[in-house]
């Protein structure tokens, strides 16, 4: 994908007005944040908002040696210079930082940011969200009661339904139960459920992606996908009847592929997208394929959020060791996403031009995906 990739600074307008939720201020948000502003180039992407405290961000500015960056303070989104980093105060008075530590007023804070960046971004101020770590724990609070961010913005947003998309190159693992327990998730993924799911990511990646006619392989729940109901029966009873109704419906879904084998001989790689069904299934070959670089975007909200595919990071946090590249990813892509977005809705709003568009896909293309669907079903 683009974002990964060649940068060039487009002219055709004004950089985008991206919101950065400050996240926990003793985790490495603002390091990473100012190692990656701290390259000049990234204002041709951007004008960058923070939602936070340019105390806090002194500090931590000299906690890593920063000191060569510069930043101008705000008091609203209209006022953001393009090639400065801005910052809009959520609080004047000084804060108590602990680094590497979770605290009350760090997660007061995080929920302080995130909530006035999204209503911001509601309110049209800013054209997309990026948002740092969270502790989970600390966050709670009787306005902020979710699991995580996705909960979060899915509610805050009034979407319908959600999907957490881990994604890194042209690798976009869809997660379909979120921060679910493990105990649960036999009980929650229903036929309905995978097809909800796989309605989201296949407008996801063709709207947010630009991708024409993504093929989406979804992962089974059991070993060996229940080994015809030998460990289980929900893949032959559940899911693949939910990948072929979704097939027959347009979307070219295929599956349920058992994930060990799937990601071990390399399968991802034949596939636009993958809907794993739960947490780890789908984070754990994730983060082992791009610990570094990934990206963690929400699908189907009306406003583009983006954040870094990693935590707090306590461990290190106030060391200078984070690495800045899952965060620039981040930006990169909610760059990209307002793009292909206005690219799709335009194309939408011209009938004649979408169906010459679709009138080239290869019809042979279309009967080899029929075969292959075929052949799972047997």
């Amino acid at each position: 994908m683009a974002y990964f990739n060649n940068r060039r600074n487009n002219n055709e307008n004004m950089p985008v007005k991206i919101g950065i939720s400050q996240g926990d201020i003793n985790g490495i948000g603002y390091e990473v944040m100012l190692k990656c502003f701290s390259d000049s180039r990234m204002m041709d992407i951007c004008t960058p908002i923070l939602y936070g405290s340019s105390k806090v961000l002194s500090y931590h500015k000299k906690l890593i040696g920063a000191n060569d960056f510069s930043f101008i303070n705000i008091r609203y989104a209209n006022q953001a210079e393009a090639r400065k980093f801005n910052i809009l105060n959520i609080i004047q008075e000084e804060v108590k930082i602990d680094v590497g530590q979770p605290t009350e007023i760090g997660g007061k804070l995080a929920a302080l940011s995130l909530e006035r960046a999204c209503q911001e971004i509601m309110e049209g101020k800013i054209d997309a969200l990026v948002t740092n770590p969270i502790n989970k724990k600390n966050i709670q609070s009787d306005t902020f009661n979710f699991p995580g961010h996705t909960e979060y913005l899915t509610k805050k947003f009034g979407a319908e339904d959600s999907l957490m998309i881990m994604t890194c190159r042209n690798i976009h693992i869809g997660i379909m139960t979120n921060h679910l327990p493990l105990k649960d998730i036999p009980r929650v993924v229903t036929k309905d459920l995978i097809l909800r799911k796989l309605r989201v990511m296949d407008h996801s990646l063709k709207r947010d992606f630009g991708i024409r006619m993504p093929k989406i392989a979804v992962l089974a729940l059991n070993p060996h996908a229940g080994d015809r109901g030998l460990i289980g029966s929900e893949d032959d009873e559940i899911v693949a009847p939910a990948v072929k109704e979704a097939f027959d419906n347009g979307i070219l879904a295929f599956g349920p592929y058992p994930s060990d084998g799937f990601f071990g001989n390399g399968s991802m790689n034949d596939f636009d997208g993958v809907m794993a069904l739960y947490h780890d299934q789908g984070l754990i070959p994730f983060k082992l394929m791009s610990f570094t670089e990934g990206v963690n975007f929400t699908a189907g909200l009306p406003y583009v959020r983006t954040s870094p595919a990693h935590g707090t990071a306590y461990e290190i946090a106030g060391k200078n060791q984070a690495s800045a590249q899952s965060f620039r990813n981040a930006v990169y892509l909610a760059a990209d996403i307002i793009k292909h977005r206005k690219e799709y809705d335009e194309l939408s709003k011209n009938p004649l031009k979408k169906a010459y568009r679709d009138s080239n896909i290869d019809e042979d293309i279309t009967q080899e995906l029929q075969k292959e669907q075929d052949e799972e079903v047997l």
